[in-house]
């Protein structure tokens, strides 16, 4: 039988307030257990919230940007249930009345088309604590420095059927919200969590499988890994005559597994009403109008500027303006170089290589985007060739100045002198008269891919710095004559 995969998505995003969404306490990571926790926090008899305007600022923001409807009247509401970590008892969220309707999110694919996904709604809420069980032997540590933090929970429409669209979607929002500034998007300090909900069905069915949510991934890798893992094990329990039971998973990567958490809640199961202690949200025109003017140019403009503007492909601009930061840097190096399609490739390629290597971001490149330009300067301008070009950036990283010095310094500069390279080109190809006699008796077909071995010699006797288009034309002129 053919199966066809259906996801949803819902992504945790931790809002970059400088405070707690209803009280005053901090909310950097990594501080001590416990001293980021306020009476609020707490949930002390007594205490009453006190709404963070700028959340609700970031959520209009993220709303606007999605064109979804804003929830200009919303509501907070209590989410009753018991955990260690959740001192109230209950959760502050949004049920009935959000502040994010329905909009929508343009992903680009990996065969370059676009997709269109959904998003049902985003609504405000506090994060719970942490459960820490490494630490204690035989006992459970709450850490509730968490509680409070101010997340935006959005909610997208299953419009996904495979994990690579899934994480695609995901890298979508994850770009969006650094373009917004509204979060830093570090997903292994948890700024960023994702649960998955995964159904299968026949396809040419229209009615939904019966669907499992793997809770908190936190990685793009592991997101595409534990899809693909519950899709096999729902589509093997269901071939050999059992059912799949609606439940929350918990997704291993060290055993490539999802185990059962526990069976999934309904809305009803947690008793929503309407937080007595926080009015309702009223948000004005004016509020709405201000947040709009503020707005950056996002991605998908920014992908689109860069096919018009540049020529560049759907992939290459996509991959550019996945964040902001490269997005700048590029343009800075076109600024400077003149030439997009040649900065698109050194970004991409060579910069994008050596980030990998050493596990930096593009802020932190060893190589800025003003001296990266006035290297494809030198290459633009035939004093250094693409080879050198390599050695020259691999100097530049390792902080021996800009590319006019390295070359200076190390006697890079290309030779251009035809006159020069003539004279190269006869003393390698008297040293290789044997295959030249064979050149010159072979056919057209074998004589290409022998060339190729001349062009070699040539660039190996100029020890790099011939204009390697000039080496080929007097080479085939030699050659030939």
């Amino acid at each position: 039988m053919q199966w066809e995969v259906v996801i949803g998505l819902e992504i945790h995003t931790q809002l970059a307030t400088q405070s707690k969404i209803f009280s005053g306490s901090a909310t950097t990571f990594g501080a001590g257990p416990n001293t980021q926790a306020s009476l609020v926090d707490l949930g002390m008899p007594g205490v009453l919230p006190v709404l963070n305007q700028e959340a609700v600022r970031m959520a209009v923001m993220f709303g606007l940007a999605i064109d979804a409807e804003i929830g200009q009247h919303n509501v907070f509401a209590r989410k009753n249930y018991f955990y260690p970590d959740l001192p109230k008892g209950y959760q502050i969220s949004q049920m009935e009345l959000p502040i994010v309707g329905k909009g929508y999110l343009d992903i680009p694919l990996e065969d370059g088309t676009i997709k269109r996904v959904g998003v049902t709604r985003a609504h405000l809420e506090e994060d719970a604590g942490k459960s820490l069980h490494e630490e204690f032997n035989g006992a459970t540590g709450i850490d509730l420095n968490r509680a409070g933090t101010p997340l935006l929970e959005i909610v997208s429409e299953p419009d996904m059927r495979s994990a690579k669209e899934a994480v695609a979607y995901v890298k979508t929002i994850h770009a969006l919200v650094r373009y917004l500034g509204i979060c830093d998007g570090n997903m292994a300090e948890g700024s960023l969590r994702c649960d998955c909900n995964v159904s299968v069905r026949p396809k040419g069915q229209t009615e939904y499988g019966t669907r499992c949510e793997i809770k908190n991934v936190n990685s793009f890798r592991f997101i595409e890994k534990a899809i693909n893992t519950e899709v096999r094990r729902q589509i093997e329990l269901i071939e050999d005559g059992g059912k799949v039971i609606q439940q929350t998973r918990l997704y291993d990567p060290n055993k490539d597994e999802t185990r059962a958490m526990r069976s999934k809640e309904e809305a009803n199961d947690y008793r929503y009403f309407p937080d007595p202690d926080l009015l309702p949200v009223v948000i004005e025109d004016s509020f709405l109008n201000d947040i709009r003017a503020t707005l950056p140019e996002l991605p998908p403009q920014k992908r689109e500027r860069f096919q018009a503007q540049f020529g560049l492909s759907v992939y290459d601009a996509s991959v550019l303006a996945s964040s902001r930061e490269q997005a700048d840097y590029f343009e800075k190096v076109v600024s400077i170089a003149g030439d997009a399609k040649l900065a698109a490739n050194w970004v991409m390629v060579e910069l994008g290589s050596l980030l990998n290597k050493q596990g930096l971001e593009i802020d932190e490149a060893p190589v800025s985007a003003e001296q990266l330009g006035g290297m494809l300067l030198r290459i633009k301008d035939n004093t250094i060739s693409g080879k050198i070009a390599k050695t020259v950036f691999e100097a530049m990283a390792t902080g021996e100045g800009n590319a006019d010095e390295i070359i200076e310094k190390r006697g890079l500069k290309q030779v251009t002198d035809s006159g020069a390279i003539s004279a190269v080109l006869d003393e390698m190809l008297a040293a290789n008269a044997e295959q030249v006699e064979q050149y010159r008796a072979a056919d057209e077909a074998k004589r290409g891919k022998m060339f190729g071995f001349f062009v070699g010699q040539a660039m190996k006797a100029s020890k790099g710095k011939a204009n390697p288009q000039q080496v080929n034309e007097l080479l085939k002129s030699k050659l030939e004559g």
